[in-house]
């Protein structure tokens, strides 16, 4: 398990990198420089609205990769994933900017982060089933935990190589060559991830669908038509973590350093003390919900992040590094309450023969609904005097929805869990398939 599980955090972390490395270069520079005939606040929107297109393409990628992992395997995911982003991304990095190319320069960018997105979209659910169905029952939350520890080491990554590119060099220095670097730098942790991925064994679950022949011949159509009301619930479910952390971390960033007037290297020093201290809660929250269950976790973290987005935006605004990091640091422990299990929770929820597509699909519908939007609405949310209030409501009201959606999920905690529980008892198709092995 150990070997499985640094083998799934490191991929993810890896893929993460290269996602999160974008999103800080579309806060910082991306809009002037690849759309340098907009105003400030349109061209930042146009940079974010590059980095959702990246969130857009993560259902496809889960849904392309999904099929794959179930119809030939996890394994097979793990290894084309990796590839795809860790290609995808060194390519953002040798994109000429609009006054070299003209308008075939944001294009070139809007293509390269589908690509990113795509491959991404495929990580997360090859590297969660790698762990969690090699786990034993009594431990699959905590093995399972490893793959969501690679988001905030992919952070810490991408934004400590900026935090060290931005003190060391000047701003025309940045903005002409410096930003570039982090991309380039992910081909070489994506080919280390590759070697150690290379041999990876297959799961336990999957051999056994193959051997019995009970593998799903259309994953997707399964589980749209099986599975359609669990979808919906947990890509709601999922919705306000990726909301309360992009916002923290790419709105906040680009909201303070062009409208508070707060150095760039203070800020990226804040958010990321708040992200590892957040790291550090996971596999502890992980090993509570392996004791009293994934839903009351999951309930009691969207009740955080409900209450704390309006002082969230009160220390935000007073500009003081150590203020807003504790703004920060509470939004980012309410959303890894909920996300410190979901690695264990949403494969449980699925049958083993539609588990990689459900869980994959579910995980990134939530990052659509959450994390694509997020920086765009807030920014247009913010474009006013006084403290940005309608980003708190917007962010407290999707931390309620999501607390909705949790509320009418199942608990699946195998050592806690009563009748009913498993794969969307909603429908019968769901109640059947949970009966089978899992």
């Amino acid at each position: 398990m150990p070997r499985l599980a640094l083998a799934s955090l490191a991929g993810t972390a890896i893929e993460f990198y290269d996602f999160f490395v974008y999103g800080t270069a579309a806060a910082l520079v991306l809009g002037p420089l690849f759309f340098p005939s907009f105003s400030p606040l349109a061209g930042t929107l146009a940079a974010f609205g590059t980095f959702g297109i990246g969130f857009l393409a993560r259902p496809l990628g889960s849904a392309l990769f999904g099929h794959i992992g179930d119809r030939h395997g996890r394994r097979p995911v793990l290894l084309g994933s990796l590839l795809l982003t860790g290609l995808a991304t060194v390519a953002v990095g040798c994109v000429p900017s609009y006054a070299t190319i003209g308008t075939a320069a944001p294009v070139l960018l809007l293509v390269l982060r589908f690509l990113q997105g795509l491959g991404l979209g495929g990580e997360w659910g090859g590297a969660v089933l790698l762990t969690a169905e090699h786990a034993p029952e009594d431990r699959r939350g905590l093995w399972s935990s490893f793959p969501q520890l690679g988001p905030p080491v992919g952070f810490l990554l991408a934004n400590g190589l900026i935090l060290a590119l931005s003190a060391a060099l000047t701003d025309a220095q940045f903005a002409s060559w410096g930003w570039r670097v982090p991309f380039w730098a992910a081909g070489l942790p994506a080919l280390a991830g590759l070697w150690l991925r290379r041999s990876v064994e297959e799961t336990p679950h999957f051999r056994a669908l193959a051997e019995t022949g009970r593998r799903s011949r259309a994953p997707l159509t399964d589980v749209v038509r099986g599975h359609w009301r669990l979808l919906l619930l947990t890509g709601g479910a999922l919705a306000s973590g990726y909301a309360v952390f992009y916002a923290t971390t790419t709105w906040s960033l680009a909201y303070a350093t062009t409208r508070l007037g707060v150095d760039r290297t203070v800020m990226l020093a804040c958010v990321m003390t708040a992200v590892v201290l957040k790291g550090a809660l996971t596999p502890w929250l992980a090993v509570l919900g392996d004791r009293h269950g994934r839903k009351p976790l999951c309930l009691i973290g969207c009740a955080i992040c409900a209450v704390w987005m309006p002082p969230f935006i009160v220390l935000l605004c007073t500009t003081d590094p150590l203020l807003m990091t504790l703004g920060f640091l509470g939004g980012l422990v309410g959303m890894v309450t909920t996300f410190a299990v979901v690695g264990a929770y949403l494969p449980e929820l699925y049958a083993p023969r539609v588990r990689c597509t459900g869980a994959a699909v579910g995980y990134n519908l939530g990052g659509v609904l959450g994390g694509a939007l997020t920086p765009i609405v807030a920014t247009t949310l913010a474009d006013g005097a006084g403290p940005p209030w309608g980003v708190a409501l917007y962010l407290s009201g999707m931390a309620l929805l999501s607390l909705a959606c949790f509320a009418l999920l199942p608990e699946t905690n195998p050592t806690l869990a009563g009748p009913g529980a498993g794969p969307d008892p909603g429908t019968a198709k769901g109640a059947a398939e949970a009966a089978a092995p899992a």
